[in-house]
């Protein structure tokens, strides 16, 4: 059973930086896509950035030069490394794997960015 663990949210100012990790265990690391989705109040959960086993990278454009996402297959982590914070990325940041393998994803349990104007 695939199991991801989350950790690094938090509460920042307007322009900060936060860093979120993502530990996946149960799934083979050279036949996953991870990344990182968000969900505001209100608004449906939308991909924020994704790479595969390979180092492919995929971003929304609304993060576009201030988010990097980055991943250790070793470790079976991914991380998000957010600058230029605004408070607009407030919200739930859910991590995802898809496991090429069986075709399904899954997910974290999320953890709670929020930025303070």
């Amino acid at each position: 059973q695939v199991q991801l663990v989350e950790s690094g949210g938090g509460l920042v100012q307007a322009g900060g930086s936060l860093r979120l990790s993502c530990s996946a265990s149960g799934s083979d690391s050279s036949a996953n896509t991870m990344g990182w989705y968000r969900q505001a109040p209100g608004n449906q959960r939308e991909l924020v950035a994704d790479i595969t086993s390979g180092g492919g990278t995929n971003y929304a454009d609304s993060v576009k030069g201030r988010f990097t996402v980055s991943r250790d297959n070793a470790k079976n982590t991914v991380y998000l490394q957010m600058n230029s914070l605004k408070p607009e990325d407030t919200a739930v940041y859910y991590c995802n794997l898809r496991d090429l393998r069986i075709m399904r994803n899954f997910w974290g349990q999320g953890t709670l960015v929020t930025v303070s104007s």
